[in-house]
């Protein structure tokens, strides 16, 4: 939730989780006692007694930590929590860390700066040709006003990147002024972080500098094989700008083929054997398989094909490919499943619509208040564990 207040249906649903599971006059039942909590420490229940002192005795016996399991949340929600503490030392770390030249034997501020921007100019590829583009296609159906559309855009992030690095690499040798905007670039690409005026150009990512340059390069082999090849097989949604506007393509091409009416028609999805995007040999007729697909809060058992509890320790785990394809809504009858967010990054925000990319429906065999509880979202980007340790990799540039 932003700021304490409701602002989408998930957050409703987990409010109202939380109201009915632990809110209500079973909690006063007397022949049935109700524990908000029991292990064999401590159990959290509303005591007998009548008189405020006792009352107040009770609360004084209760642990002053409390786990994440009291609130209906799986031990690795703790882990989860010491993880972004450390992610947010590490980031205040490289901010902190001196901006001058390095010690005697090391490279200095200025040279680091131009090897990185060298580095990253030397892997930016070639404007797309979108007349060329446009007319290679030939009909131009709704999925490929996305192609164009996610063309358009990344062309413009490519043209920004290579001024932004020609123009500070000109500024390093002191052939034009540093501007303010030059300053924070050189920064940014001095601490490993994406430079800001890029960053309002691409996808929505919480990822490193290097990790992001590798899932730029990534996303411009996906456009380059769905240009040459046509529509991938397997979608990698994360390497789309606005991944939504291409499952709506998908329900509108359907729509179109079937005569169904648009604002009838919804998406469906189920979970595959497939772990892999090469397994999936032939395209679907109608829809699409997505692969890149990470789960919070829960694992999925492929033998069994759904939700299980998390494994200890395992904070994320990737989803086997996803089976996603346009229906009718008045015919999809779906029982025994989880309504899973998807959201871009593991922030999970919604803010103004933007973040919350579809909707998964995940099959189990616990009722949906047990997956609210614990968490339980898709995210389509993921910052892996070993990106906390860039800041000592910064630190080695500079002895």
């Amino acid at each position: 939730m932003y700021g304490g207040r409701a602002i989408d249906d998930f957050d409703r649903r987990v409010i109202k989780t939380y109201m009915d599971e632990y809110m209500g006059d079973f909690i006063f039942d007397s022949f049935q006692p109700f524990f908000f909590y029991k292990d064999k420490d401590v159990a959290y229940n509303i005591p007998k007694e009548t008189h405020r002192d006792k009352f107040l005795e009770y609360i004084e016996e209760l642990p002053l930590a409390n786990t994440p399991c009291v609130f209906g949340l799986h031990s690795n929600a703790e882990i989860g929590y010491f993880t972004n503490a450390a992610k947010d030392m590490c980031n205040f770390m490289i901010e902190l860390q001196p901006q001058t030249s390095g010690s005697e034997g090391g490279i200095s501020r200025e040279q680091y700066i131009e090897k990185v921007a060298t580095e990253i100019e030397e892997k930016l590829p070639a404007l797309f040709e979108l007349d060329r583009i446009r007319r290679q296609l030939g009909e131009i159906t709704p999925t490929a006003v996305v192609l164009l559309q996610e063309l358009e855009r990344f062309n413009n992030l490519i043209s920004k990147m290579k001024i932004s690095v020609a123009t500070l690499q000109r500024a390093l040798a002191g052939e034009v002024g540093m501007s303010a905007e030059l300053d924070e670039i050189a920064k940014a690409l001095f601490n490993g972080q994406i430079p800001g005026s890029w960053r309002r150009l691409a996808p929505d990512t919480l990822k490193s500098l290097g990790n992001w340059i590798a899932h730029f390069e990534r996303r411009f082999e996906q456009y380059s094989t769905w240009i040459d090849k046509g529509e991938p097989a397997v979608m990698w949604l994360s390497g789309l700008h606005i991944p939504e506007s291409y499952l709506t393509a998908l329900v509108q091409a359907t729509c179109r083929k079937n005569g169904w009416p648009l604002d009838k028609s919804t998406l469906y999805t189920t979970v595959t054997h497939h772990t892999k995007a090469g397994d999936v040999r032939e395209k679907l007729h109608s829809g699409c398989y997505i692969e890149g697909l990470y789960l919070e809060g829960a694992s999925w058992d492929i033998q069994e094909a759904c939700l299980r509890k998390s494994k200890p320790k395992i904070l994320v785990e990737e989803l086997p490919i996803l089976k996603v394809i346009p229906i009718e809504a008045h015919r999809l009858k779906l029982q025994n499943t989880f309504k899973t967010p998807v959201y871009t990054t593991s922030e999970r925000r919604n803010a103004m619509g933007v973040g919350l990319v579809f909707e998964a429906d995940l099959s189990t065999t616990e009722h949906s208040s047990h997956w609210v509880l614990q968490g339980v979202a898709s995210c389509s980007t993921l910052i892996r564990m070993m990106e906390l340790l860039r800041f000592y990799s910064f630190v080695k540039y500079q002895k």
